[in-house]
């Protein structure tokens, strides 16, 4: 089956990522489109070797883009398209139409409960989505959560299926060694009390309630992983509260790396000039050979890690050999999800793989399934003054590693490859896949 995926952009985050993840699983000959930025997450699915094409859009009117992208489809006789993300959901649903694609798959990964992609919801917002929804063969919910939200927008219940997130579980096994070596790369002691947390900085993930927290207890330090437009408030508060020293914004991670030099298979460096094309040997089974269309990009990975926010002066330097997702939660002793909006949750998913107790304010990933498959998590209101309660008990206990919980398994990324290519089959002879999350 040749599919081609059509993406908004390719600069690190949940969507991108799990676009990567997915690719390395499916049994398909894939190619991916992404509207603009093609940042660090497209040479990483190059090096993957899955050919990427930037259509270098210029903003969300650059209606010009869809005659270049029909054409693109048109050329590449593919059986099926899948979009992510809301604007290419829109331009992509329309360019496989005119270009005579009729099995069109989207997956919904990011409609909150009062937002989408970091948008506020409307009418005009909700008006234009169904019209395009309504082009496509299905939509994919990543929650059942989310399938609820497209029905209550008015999406049609038979037009849902839910294909849940997935991570690779083995990936985040704790290891003391990765403790040990992350700590010391970060400057953070070895007995110190560690508090992480993973996502963009952005209003939603409310990482000033738990900077304000870590404040408030001496020995405590913080550790944020990810970037956004929330990163030098969150800097200007730690130094308002005199804990800049203790508050470290790691910047965005790359997850998984891509392979480095000296690596087996590893022939570039990450953060190197390299040209988005497929490689044209040593792709996976079933893939197609040979270029495609895009410009040359100079990606960047996230800053190293300085004093408080990256470097000593502030300014982004060059990503540290190892400074993977699980190195990272391996640092940690306890994770804190502060988000009030979330689609399905994947960084605490993420965190009881690596064995970490969990406090989150909310998780569909988590809602959808029994309490007792994540016996290590726990459902808080995100005040300040409950995170420092309960940040001070898990300071006075001391650190512990918790079994890798059944909820963190029933999210393998291999299960949620199989039940897309469920979604995939159905769609092309035209019948009906259930909506259950085995």
């Amino acid at each position: 089956m040749r599919v081609l995926h059509i993406i908004t952009g390719l600069g690190i985050g949940g969507a991108e990522q799990q676009l990567r993840l997915l690719l390395s699983r499916l049994p398909t000959e894939s190619e991916v489109i992404t509207l603009t930025n093609p940042g660090p997450v497209a040479e990483g699915i190059v090096a993957d070797g899955v050919p990427v094409t930037d259509l270098a859009m210029t903003g969300n009117k650059d209606l010009g883009a869809l005659p270049r992208l029909t054409k693109l489809v048109k050329q590449g006789r593919y059986d099926l398209v899948h979009t992510h993300l809301y604007r290419a959901c829109l331009y992509g649903r329309f360019a496989a139409r005119l270009a005579g694609v009729r099995t069109i798959v989207a997956t919904e990964h990011s409609l909150g409960a009062v937002q989408i992609e970091g948008r506020q919801l409307s009418t005009g917002a909700r008006a234009l989505y169904l019209a395009g929804e309504r082009l496509g063969t299905a939509t994919v919910a990543v929650s059942a959560t989310v399938a609820r939200r497209l029905e209550r927008w008015g999406v049609r219940h038979d037009r849902i299926h839910i294909v849940p997130n997935g991570i690779d579980v083995g990936r985040f096994g704790y290891d003391e060694s990765a403790r040990r070596a992350a700590r010391s790369r970060l400057g953070l002691p070895q007995d110190a009390f560690v508090v992480g947390g993973v996502g963009r900085l952005t209003p939603s993930k409310r990482f000033d309630t738990l900077v304000r927290a870590v404040t408030e207890l001496p020995g405590a330090r913080l550790l944020l992983v990810g970037d956004g437009p929330e990163r030098e408030r969150l800097r200007r508060l730690a130094r308002r509260r005199g804990a800049a020293h203790r508050i470290l914004l790691h910047g965005a991670c790359e997850d998984p790396p891509r392979v480095l030099p000296g690596s087996p298979g590893g022939d570039f460096e990450g953060s190197s000039e390299k040209p988005l094309t497929g490689p044209s040997t040593g792709q996976r089974t079933g893939q197609r050979t040979g270029p495609s269309i895009a410009p040359s990009i100079a990606p960047s990975i996230g800053p190293s890690i300085g004093p408080s926010d990256g470097s000593p002066d502030g300014s982004p330097g060059r990503p540290h050999l190892g400074s993977d997702l699980p190195s990272l939660l391996a640092a940690m002793d306890v994770f804190v999800s502060t988000s009030y909006d979330e689609a399905f949750g994947l960084a605490v998913v993420e965190a009881l793989a690596a064995g970490l107790p969990v406090l989150h304010v909310t998780c569909p990933a988590l809602h959808d399934l029994p309490a007792t498959d994540a016996p290590g998590a726990r459902q808080i209101s995100g005040s300040v003054p409950e995170l420092v309660a309960d940040l001070r008990r898990f300071e006075e206990t001391g650190p512990r590693r918790l079994p890798v919980p059944r909820a963190a398994r029933h999210y393998d990324i291999s299960h949620s490859a199989e039940q897309l290519m469920m979604v995939y089959g159905h769609a092309v002879r035209g019948t009906a896949p259930t909506r259950e999350v085995s």
